[in-house]
């Protein structure tokens, strides 16, 4: 019996990757002795495999960057040969807006405590106003002791009565020497006013106090300052006669002994005028004239020393000022 032969079939085309892959497939279900259904075509095969690398590219690594081998991947799980890896991208760099880390704060050991931000340690202390009082009564009544202890607890050095006076000032008034000298080296301000335009060193001048003028003199005064007469501290020292303060204040400080007050007064006119004629100003009149007092300087009147004098019947006085003339 003649059997027509079996048609020749056309060769089989090449097998491509998603054949391999499928028949592959195909091969390890039918060798387990099962009859599974079929598996999907090759095809859909793909299309999960590039689905599962694309999730798997798509996982951002632990830096929050995308994983430079996502293409690979991909490529691996078609089962095509990758090519060459595609150099990644160089990282950004970090934002200018980003804030610097800071460094955590060093531990600091049990029990000690952790040390003060800024000089604290030389920064000196804030005294309040019962300090400033202190200070204040402790230079009226001169108590150097007490005046230190209040600048220790932060007392203001320059802190004012209800006269506008200092601590400096009242020590000068009461001529409080020692409790002076505790705040001069402290810093006081020697030319500091009141309310009548008295200042420390004016004071003396007044109470003719040579140990407080010694006492005053390292702090600097200014010896132009004026009171409220317009006078220099000379001239109320010739007022009063204060001979000893006449001759230190002449040989130990630049004051100018011709300077004219308000009244159009001199030192010189000044102990003349309402000095009483005594021994005293008998000297402070030949301090003066020693020191460069110019006899010729009259009063807004017109009126010389020497006629003063005269008037006043101080003869002493007019003798010495006749002889300088």
């Amino acid at each position: 019996m003649n059997r027509s032969p079996k048609p020749v079939r056309n060769p089989a085309p090449a097998r491509g990757a998603d054949q391999i892959a499928s028949r592959g497939i195909n091969h390890v279900a039918k060798r387990d002795g099962t009859r599974s259904p079929r598996w999907r075509p090759a095809a859909t095969v793909l299309v999960f495999g590039a689905a599962a690398a694309v999730l798997i590219s798509g996982c951002a690594s632990d830096d929050g960057e995308p994983r430079a081998d996502s293409s690979a991947a991909a490529s691996a799980s078609a089962g095509a040969v990758p090519g060459p890896a595609t150099p990644s991208a160089p990282a950004a760099p970090p934002s200018a807006s980003t804030a610097p880390e800071t460094a955590s704060p060093a531990p600091v050991a049990p029990g000690v405590p952790p040390a003060p931000e800024g000089n604290v340690a030389t920064s000196p202390p804030r005294g309040t106003a019962v300090d400033d009082k202190a200070l204040l009564d402790a230079a009226r009544r001169g108590d150097a002791d007490a005046v230190r202890a209040a600048l220790v607890r932060g007392a203001d050095i320059e802190a004012r009565d209800g006269d506008r006076r200092t601590p400096l000032l009242l020590a000068a008034i009461d001529d409080r020497v020692d409790a002076a000298r505790v705040l001069v080296e402290a810093g006081a301000d020697p030319d500091a006013k009141d309310y009548r335009n008295d200042t420390a060193w004016l004071v003396t001048g007044v109470t003719g106090s040579v140990e407080m003028a010694r006492a005053l003199l390292p702090a600097g005064p200014d010896f132009t300052a004026l009171n409220r007469y317009g006078g220099t501290s000379l001239i109320p020292a010739g007022e009063h006669g204060h001979v000893d303060y006449v001759r230190f204040v002449t040989t130990n400080t630049s004051v100018d002994v011709n300077h004219v007050n308000n009244l159009g007064w001199t030192a010189l006119l000044e102990a003349v005028i309402l000095g009483d004629g005594g021994a005293d100003h008998q000297e402070v009149v030949r301090l003066l004239l020693a020191a460069g007092a110019d006899p010729g300087i009259a009063d807004k009147d017109g009126v010389t020393a020497l006629r003063h004098a005269e008037r006043s019947g101080y003869r002493v006085i007019a003798d010495t000022l006749r002889a300088a003339s």
